[in-house]
């Protein structure tokens, strides 16, 4: 039973991130506050990342994802939606919501975007809403708020605890040099919490280079579905059969072979087990600074051969 949404200080004593939450005693309440924070919400979804216009006709495209490629950051998602939860003192049957690491690792497999997990869990994993939250507005208000108290709490964690993967800015740096292959990001996470990491990890200069970047604010389907990545290869002008994707989830393996693109797998602790080869990935490597991925060992073969249809990172890939 959800017995109020309380008042008070919020401490995530496992990251350090002190959240300051205010809320009235009722869920009905809450959703009404939800309702005013919906301006802010959607000026902040209108709010569109810089890129670059390096007027040139590009040959191939190289896309990174952002969450579980760029940086890490799964773990950070985990424990921003718990805090959350937390928050708003989101229960369910008597019980807190809370996610485990083992339940995060299915989530993040099986559902893409921060909002759909929330709705999956509800309506698939537990089969209800907290108390009070009825129609289907009530639950849209609700997951709207918690996503947008969620990507607050994980904008700070980014900021004290965000490293770039091995590898990533090395690889990214040698493309941006080079006239024939544009650049791109496309994540299913929010533009603000996108934005924060791209800029932490990146650094706001190396982000305005960026050919295209796409997040989930931009289009009306998530990853799986491959319609951010065929977005993009729309947008550059260039065939989707002469773009690689840098993924890290079966997830979003599925969106750019959908997509009809080459996917480059650099998986993490809690994706590593999966079977990407049996999904159709071309490439899996644990990180590209172990292999000493470069722009040569992905699109040589191509450039050398004429064609698409020939394998990537030949003798460094597992």
């Amino acid at each position: 039973m959800m017995t109020g949404l309380k008042t008070g200080l919020l401490l995530l004593a496992s990251s350090g991130v002190t959240v300051v939450t205010s809320f009235a005693p009722t869920a009905s309440s809450f959703v009404s506050l939800l309702a005013r924070e919906k301006i802010h919400h959607r000026m902040m979804s209108s709010v569109s990342i810089p890129t670059s216009l390096r007027a040139c006709e590009f040959d191939y495209a190289l896309i990174f994802d952002c969450d579980g490629v760029i940086i890490e950051t799964e773990e950070l998602h985990r424990l921003a939606y718990n805090a959350a939860f937390k928050a708003a003192d989101v229960q369910v049957n008597g019980e807190p919501v809370e996610w485990s690491v083992e339940y995060y690792d299915i989530l993040q497999n099986t559902v893409g975007g921060g909002k759909p997990k929330m709705f999956f869990h509800f309506r698939e994993t537990l089969k209800s809403f907290p108390e009070g939250i009825v129609t289907e507005e009530d639950q849209q208000k609700l997951i709207d708020g918690l996503q947008e108290n969620k990507t607050n709490l994980y904008k700070q964690l980014v900021s004290e605890k965000a490293v770039p993967r091995p590898g990533v800015i090395e690889l990214m740096d040698e493309a941006l040099a080079d006239p024939k292959i544009a650049v791109g990001v496309c994540s299913a996470s929010t533009k603000a919490a996108v934005t924060k990491v791209l800029d932490v990890t990146l650094g706001e200069e190396r982000r305005k280079k960026l050919n295209v970047c796409l997040l989930g604010d931009d289009v009306s389907k998530l990853k799986p579905d491959p319609l951010i990545y065929s977005t993009a290869a729309e947008r550059l002008s260039i065939d989707p059969s002469k773009c690689v994707v840098v993924e890290d989830s079966i997830v979003g393996l599925k969106a750019a072979k959908g997509a009809g693109m080459k996917c480059l797998i650099t998986y993490t602790k809690s994706t590593e087990s999966e079977d990407f080869y049996g999904q159709g990935a071309d490439a899996k490597v644990p990180e590209l600074g172990s292999r000493s991925v470069d722009l040569e060992s992905i699109f040589g073969p191509m450039r050398a051969s004429g064609t698409e249809d020939v394998d990537i990172l030949v003798g460094k890939k597992d």
